[in-house]
């Protein structure tokens, strides 16, 4: 599936007739393609197994139904992003839930298959300090530690450059703090 920047869904259907026809394979394919960050999103925003599954299942629905209007203005990883911290952010709220810690026991984060006992444990701590952070505050760590940018983690999250800049050094600060009390 290739995407032009510029173009838009709408532009490439109307040059496309079949698209209509295709429009689920596309999606299946970009669905499959970016599985990992979904899922990453919907682990980091619940607690249980059975709302990780929900909410990944809300995702792809809100994809889903969105899929048409996507511009193009960004790369469709970073809509992609978008709408699923948005419609995890959403979720909660509608649910009105109370969300302290998340485990990340679970997380899909890439470690070395290598056993190593001491970069476990400073992951284990990291993991630890990561899960009382605020819903959005966890959300721009884990871009971060996707290495996106701090211009695609603004356009993700919908907050200016500078202040995911301010934020991160914020939140870097508090994690440095709370590992060195702890230590």
């Amino acid at each position: 599936m290739i995407f032009y920047a510029g173009s838009t869904l709408t532009g490439y259907q109307k040059q496309n007739p079949r698209f209509l026809d295709n429009k689920k394979e596309i999606f299946t394919a970009a669905i499959k393609q970016y599985e990992g960050l979904l899922y990453k999103i919907a682990s980091v925003y619940t607690n249980t197994m059975e709302d990780r599954d929900d909410l990944l299942q809300e995702i792809i629905y809100q994809l889903w139904k969105s899929f048409d209007s996507f511009a193009q203005k960004s790369a469709l990883s970073t809509w992609m992003y978008r709408v699923a911290m948005n419609t995890a952010i959403y979720h909660l709220k509608k649910d009105k839930r109370q969300v302290s810690t998340v485990s990340l026991d679970e997380q899909p984060f890439d470690h070395p298959d290598v056993k190593n006992d001491e970069l476990e444990e400073k992951w284990r701590i990291l993991r630890h300090h990561l899960n009382n952070l605020n819903l959005l505050d966890k959300g721009i760590v884990m871009l971060y530690l996707e290495n996106k940018s701090h211009e695609e983690i603004a356009q993700i999250t919908g907050i200016s450059i500078s202040n995911v800049g301010t934020r991160l050094s914020r939140i870097k600060e508090k994690l440095k703090q709370q590992i060195s009390k702890q230590q």
